[in-house]
């Protein structure tokens, strides 16, 4: 059975730690040290990195050094071992892992989707700064057509998918989710839910795809009353799916 636990780092980080049979992987270790503390006397079997920013990949070289363990990733990415592009698939931790491009917050950037034997509905996203819970990235280097198309790629896949996303950004990007949809009930209810897990120190995540596609007005540019605020935030009338998205995350980048 795999075990996904988070690994906090810096102020709003998560490390994923990734357990089974003894194994040890962690997902973006922008610090090496936390991730040192996790594990104990346990040793590290290997790194998974979605795209090249310091505070996913700082950690690399430390553990690298102490653990002499490969490191799967985007070729761009200076310590990365085992290259991997859009479309392979290996193994690891006894799931089958698929590499997914999803462009937009870099270019870089990758989306890797682990799935368990027998569970192939609900299987595991590792999606970095693409997909927030309740959000998405910064548009650092790509197109607001390349992340939506990304986002489109992601919320394709099965309703029950567990998201895993790298920052808890949670409370703050339902917060701008009400102000883009505020009759939205079932964002208001997840809000509320949201809150009370952060109050108690509880991390938000992780997410389904089925609770992005109710409740994230990025994955929901095609519902008419969210294209109605885009609206009166830059985008035109009549505007297609991506004008739509594009107003929203320059209205979220000044929210």
């Amino acid at each position: 059975m795999l075990t996904i636990s988070p690994i906090p780092a810096f102020s709003d980080n998560y490390i994923w730690h990734l357990e089974h049979d003894g194994e040890h992987w962690v997902v973006d270790p922008g610090d090496a040290s936390p991730v040192m503390a996790a594990l104990g006397q346990n040793p590290l079997s290997g790194i998974l990195i979605t795209h090249h920013h310091l505070d996913h990949t700082g950690g690399i070289d430390a553990l690298v050094e102490r653990y002499h363990c490969p490191v799967y990733g985007p070729a761009s990415v200076e310590g990365v071992t085992e290259p991997l592009e859009d479309g392979d698939e290996f193994h690891l931790l006894g799931a089958t892992v698929r590499v997914i491009a999803v462009p937009g917050h870099t270019l870089d950037h990758l989306a890797l989707l682990l799935t368990e034997p027998g569970s192939r509905d609900s299987p595991h996203l590792f999606c970095g700064d693409t997909l927030f819970a309740g959000g998405c990235g910064r548009l650092f280097e790509g197109t607001p057509t390349q992340m939506y198309h990304s986002l489109r790629r992601l919320s394709d896949l099965p309703p029950e998918t567990q998201v895993y996303c790298a920052h808890e950004y949670t409370s703050a990007n339902l917060r701008f989710a009400k102000a883009a949809e505020p009759g939205n009930a079932v964002l208001q209810n997840r809000l509320s839910q949201v809150d009370n897990l952060r109050a108690e120190g509880k991390p938000t995540l992780p997410s389904t795809i089925g609770e992005e596609l109710a409740t994230n007005p990025f994955l929901r540019c095609h519902i008419p009353a969210v294209a109605r605020r885009a609206a009166s935030h830059g985008a035109e009338d009549n505007s297609d799916e991506v004008e739509v998205f594009a107003s929203l995350r320059k209205w979220k980048d000044n929210f």
